[in-house]
């Protein structure tokens, strides 16, 4: 008898990337998502390196711990677009996968659109905060900071960074509204 040596692949094994309905900007944030993935990773590299200059040398450093926190926040932000883009977002499949296919595009189509609209409202409430991190009230360009011994403009930039997620995740989620409202066969 002969074994089949034949690597067997899986869907769940594969990496596929961004979602075909979710355009050109979802192929962005699908490659983006590496840079963030990175960012994740040296966020260890950054908390072994403070403990050995901590513990061992009885130097510790300012500014570990709030780059370390900017770079999870900013990640973790990225995170829900890097989803959405991957068509990964958190979905009710006990009604879903019951739905014929014509059914399940009225669903992608009416989800995304709601998505789309529920994240323009939050970058629309975030705009105030971030009004307040970024300019003085005389008008004056000044980014907050921590107000920490390093002090860095962390909060200010988090702030921007999540605005500009939402408003890029609204513009994905209608994207994926329209392209699921094109798809063909369904």
């Amino acid at each position: 008898m002969t074994e089949d040596t034949t690597p067997q692949t899986h869907a769940a094994d594969a990496d596929t990337g961004a979602a075909p309905e979710a355009g050109a900007l979802g192929r962005i944030v699908n490659t983006a998502g590496t840079g963030f993935a990175l960012a994740i990773l040296s966020c260890a590299g950054i908390l072994f390196l403070e403990v050995i200059l901590r513990y061992g040398f009885n130097r510790p450093t300012v500014w570990a711990h709030e780059t370390v926190i900017f770079l999870t926040a900013c990640s973790f932000v990225f995170g829900g677009l890097y989803a959405a883009a991957r068509n990964a977002h958190i979905r009710v499949v006990l009604i879903y996968d019951q739905l014929s296919a014509p059914a399940r595009r009225i669903m992608d189509v009416g989800i995304s659109a709601a998505c789309s609209l529920a994240c323009a409202c939050f970058a629309w409430a975030s705009w105030t905060s971030v009004a307040r991190a970024v300019w003085t009230p005389a008008g004056a360009l000044r980014l907050e900071t921590s107000g920490s011994a390093w002090n860095p403009p962390t909060p200010g930039l988090t702030k921007v960074f999540l605005l500009v997620v939402l408003l890029l995740l609204a513009l994905q989620f209608a994207v994926l509204a329209v392209n699921y409202l094109r798809k063909p066969g369904s």
